[in-house]
Parts: structure tokens; sequence; C-alpha cells
């Protein structure tokens, strides 16, 4: 039994489930609906919709399968858990939704070139019963995500909402050809559509390719926290200073800090976790306390020992005790 951790690193999301299990199986029903529609009116609007919502089916397959990943508890192999896959789920979301969008543009600019006529009617019926159902599941998905706060789900709903926008595209391209016959209008709506999908599927890509890169999130400012941790009394010096998200609102941090030697290091290490929890929320820290004339630092070690002499020498004191 692997049990060597004070945090659990899972997440157990009962309302993301509930609510992505209601959506996958309203979307894989209305989805084979929207494709036979697509084709019989020979609707390029239509079409891209339902290769929107063929989409919508395998990105919420991707955020089921990051929950129930998320769920499992770390083992000896995986000793932060399952959780980052609910960001490479994410990631893949992103990127459908980026691919989908360039070949809607592709397709639109070919009909634009060489138009074709649709039927109306059945256009307009389809894409009438498409917004009922995508306003339906956009509020379910929106719901959820105010209940907990997950990338993973948020990806999810982007998928919805550019499927509640492609419906009502739809709907406005159906009205402007019947009273004006102009079938430019289907191509033009669904470049529209193409547009905000893809600025959501770039979003999507860009928050998840930063939580992969182990970037900084947006939340810390990581030269205010070397500050903070250089305040706490005995600390001389921090680096090898990282701050990283596994997944959305999990939050780790290691860093190495030279301290004054009459300090003792475990009130140190002490003093720098309460002050980062209060100020930051930060509970996954690890601090490494060192002092350079024992632990390697290479040349920087020298450079901070010369410092330190110097100072001494002009009857300084570096420290932060008397």
């Amino acid at each position: 039994m692997y049990d060597f951790h004070h945090l659990p690193h899972v997440k157990v999301q009962t309302t993301s489930k509930k609510a992505l299990w209601t959506t996958l199986l309203l979307t894989a029903f209305f989805t084979i609906v929207e494709v036979i529609g697509g084709i019989l009116s020979n609707s390029l609007a239509l079409l891209s919709d339902s290769a929107h919502m063929a989409s919508d089916v395998i990105a919420l397959g991707l955020s089921m399968i990051a929950l129930y990943l998320a769920s499992r508890p770390p083992n000896k192999k995986f000793t932060f858990g399952y959780l980052r896959f609910e960001i490479i789920a994410s990631f893949l979301n992103g990127l459908a939704l980026v691919v989908i969008a360039v070949g809607i543009f592709v397709e639109g600019i070919r009909r634009f070139i060489h138009p074709e006529s649709i039927q109306f009617s059945f256009m307009l019926t389809i894409a009438t019963i498409g917004f009922i159902v995508n306003l339906v599941l956009t509020i379910v998905l929106s719901r959820s995500m105010k209940e907990e706060e997950n990338l993973n789900v948020k990806s999810a709903l982007w998928h919805f909402i550019g499927d509640l926008l492609s419906s009502i595209g739809v709907i406005i391209s159906a009205i402007l050809i019947y009273f004006t016959g102009l079938y430019v209008f289907d191509p033009l709506i669904s470049v529209v559509i193409g547009t905000i999908i893809f600025v959501g599927g770039a979003k999507i890509v860009r928050e998840s390719y930063f939580i992969l890169m182990d970037a900084v999130p947006d939340e810390f400012d990581t030269e205010r926290i070397r500050a903070d941790i250089l305040s706490v009394e005995g600390v001389e010096d921090v680096h090898e200073l990282h701050i990283w998200s596994i997944s959305t609102d999990h939050y780790s941090l290691t860093a190495h800090v030279l301290i004054h030697e009459r300090i003792q290091p475990f009130c140190v290490i002490l003093a720098i976790n309460e002050m980062l929890k209060e100020r930051y929320n930060l509970s996954h820290v690890t601090v490494q306390v060192e002092h350079p004339s024992i632990h390697q630092h290479g040349e920087y070690g020298k450079k901070f020992l010369g410092e330190k002499n110097k100072m001494h020498m002009n009857g300084e004191d570096v420290a932060h005790v008397e």
C-alpha cells in the first residue's frame, strides 16, 4: 500500500460526473440526427455543426476518463496520482476545436467559390432542435462549473458553447437564405462559427499548455513569494524556486534556502510553510535548507560566501538574527 502523502492528490467530482454523463448521452443521440440532417439538406452550416457535435462526443469521452482517473490515488509509479490526465484531455479537446475550425474555414471558402443549394425547411428544423439541445447541455455544464472548478469540464463546456452558437448561426443562415435567396449566407455563417470555435479552442490549448509545461500559475508572483521567503528569520538566500500546477487548483512549490548557521533548520521550514499557507494557500510545499559551506553550489555558492565575508568584514550582520 503506497501511503506516503500528506495530500491525497485526487479529485472526487460527483457533480461534474453526473453533468458529463447527461451531456454525453444527449450529444451522442443528437449527433446522429444532425449528421443525417446535414447530408439530406446539403447545408454546410448544419454539417459543420454536426462535425462539431461529433467532436463533442470524443471530448466528453476524454473528460469522463479524466474525471475517473483523477479520483484514483497515487502509487509508486504515478506519485502525483492521475490528475495531470485532466490537463491532457483539455489540451486534446482544445486542439480538436482548432482543427474543426480550420476544416470549416476550408470548406467555407470552397462553397464561396462554388455555391451549393440547400433544403431550407429541413435545415431549419434540425437547427432548431439542435439549439434547444445545446442550450440545455450548456446550462447543465455551466452549473457544474460553478460548483467544481475544472479545466477539463471547461474545455467540454466550450465545445457546447460553440455548438450553441453554431445552432444559432444555422437558424440565422436559413432565415437569410429564405428571404434573400442567397446561398452565400450558408458558408458565411459557417466561417463566423468557425472563428468563434477557433478562439475558444485556442484559449483552452493555451491554458492547458502552460500547465503541461509546468509554468508558474497566474495566481502567483515568483518574485513576491521569493521576497516573502527571504523575510523569514534566518533565511539568507532563496534559489531553485519552482511553482507549478499538477491540475487546476492543485499547486506545488519547491525551494532551496540558504540559512544562517545559528538558526534551527526545522524552525525555518515551519515558518516558511506557515507563511506560504497563510498568504498563498499553498499546502504542497517542499523546502530544502542548506548552507554553501556544507552544500556544493558551484560558482553560485562561492559568490554568496564571498559577498557574505565582505559584509562581515565591513561589520554588517547579514543574518536575520541578532
